[in-house]
């Protein structure tokens, strides 16, 4: 064996072998199930047959489910047509898994069918193969709803104010050159009056409000153009469909408030009584919607996550280690929940430009990788700062400084490092302590 030593460790691991488990491969109409209990002897006894997806066909397969004493269930996430089983199931009292299909992928060369797929699923299952997907309570999966449709009406409206700017273009109105926010106070005092019939720049540029009163004559010239009755028209749907996403917002951002405030109840209060949002609000760059997308995604409840680094792991914020003989070397971090990291990424996005700790830490990591990577590291960093908080209600953030790498850095080693990079341009470096 050469210089290498082999080395025995002693594993008491359980078998994670399952006697009784039924796997699904679910469609949009119907799903395959495939039951797999023991039989005489050594054998195992198999059935498969088709049930609709329809909620008495479900609740029927619940009951002879538990009947047979069924002990493990699992299913493959299949856009969201997992829900219904998933949700009549567990409310049977059975035990039910979610896993992702990554990891249940049949062997290559062998035919590809609903039945043989819920069999390979219902074998991995009863060998232990498989690992549970998150899937968090039901206030936690109703709140998940309500943020990811309030970040779908944002977008829409989106679009309806980018459109406003194109409909703009059109007659010619330049305005958004100095008004940057065309939906602010002026912009839309300016918007409603060319809706109302007034055409004339200098009347609506003197409904200008702050700052902005500052650059009349230049919005004068802005809204010389040609706007007609055509884009009246257009603009006044437009500005109505966005007023009604502005009511639909306001009032899902008071409900979310109240379903946190909910949940808090059932979970152990700060002797401050600081509520999560006020407390996951003091880390740079994490603003109100940012801090309820983070409690609606992950839940109060940290006992899924043992530690922040399997957060971020499940996440998808670690990248993923590769190594092949005397090769190290780091993977793609994946896709992951695209609810979490895109308010994640916004965050780090604004952390990264102040004096903070998080600032710092992104100047220093670009030195050395792109930006885009650094920016992940930063909103990992804000992900874990979040576990501790939500995991122990009794901690606040404490900012270390945008100093601290100075304060903590090994002076040797930065004197070496100093004096190497000059000696390499050219300088013979003396040293003389002040």
């Amino acid at each position: 064996m050469g210089d290498q030593m082999m080395v025995w460790r002693d594993e008491q691991e359980a078998d994670g072998r399952v006697e009784r488990v039924a796997a699904l491969d679910i469609a949009k109409a119907s799903a395959v199930v495939c039951l797999r209990v023991p039989g005489a002897g050594a054998r195992r006894v198999q059935r498969t047959w088709k049930v609709a997806a329809l909620t008495s066909a479900i609740n029927e397969l619940g009951d002879l489910l538990v009947c047979q004493g069924v002990e493990l269930v699992v299913m493959e996430a299949t856009g969201d047509y997992w829900r219904p089983f998933f949700y009549l199931l567990e409310s049977r009292g059975l035990r039910v898994w979610l896993v992702n299909a990554r990891d249940v992928k049949n062997v290559p060369g062998r035919a590809k069918t609903d039945r043989l797929d819920a069999v390979w699923l219902a074998k991995l299952a009863e060998r232990g193969m498989l690992r549970a997907s998150f899937i968090p309570p039901r206030p936690v999966r109703e709140l998940q709803d309500l943020t990811r449709l309030r970040e779908v009406l944002v977008g829409e409206r989106t679009r309806y104010r980018n459109r406003v700017e194109k409909v703009l273009e059109d007659a010619l109105i330049k305005l958004s050159l100095e008004a940057s926010d065309l939906f602010g106070v002026s912009g839309r005092a300016m918007l409603d009056a060319l809706v109302s019939g007034q055409r004339s720049p200098a009347v609506i540029a003197d409904l200008a409000r702050g700052t902005l009163r500052n650059k009349i004559p230049a919005l004068r010239k802005t809204l010389e153009g040609r706007f007609t009755e055509h884009h009246a028209y257009q603009l006044r749907l437009l500005l109505a469909n966005n007023d009604r996403l502005d009511a639909q917002i306001a009032e899902l951002d008071a409900e979310i408030e109240r379903r946190i405030r909910d949940l808090e109840a059932g979970a152990p209060r700060p002797p401050d009584g600081m509520g999560v949002l006020e407390r996951l609000d003091e880390i740079p760059g994490v603003g109100r919607a940012c801090a309820q997308a983070i409690v609606a995604e992950i839940g109060l409840d940290m006992s899924a996550f043992p530690t922040p680094g399997h957060l971020a792991s499940w996440a998808k914020l670690t990248p993923r280690a590769i190594q092949s003989g005397s090769k190290n070397t780091h993977g793609p971090t994946g896709k992951g929940n695209r609810w979490l990291k895109g308010p994640l990424g916004q965050a780090a996005n604004s952390a990264k430009r102040g004096q903070t700790f998080l600032g710092a830490r992104y100047r220093r990591l670009i030195r050395h990788m792109p930006k885009k990577k650094a920016q992940t590291a930063i909103a990992r960093n804000i992900l874990e700062i979040a576990w501790h908080l939500i995991n122990d209600p009794a901690l606040r953030f404490r900012d270390l400084g945008p100093d601290w790498h100075e304060r903590h850095l090994n002076q040797a080693r930065a004197t070496r490092n100093h004096q190497r990079a000059l000696e390499n341009l050219g300088y013979t470096v003396t040293l003389t302590r002040a």
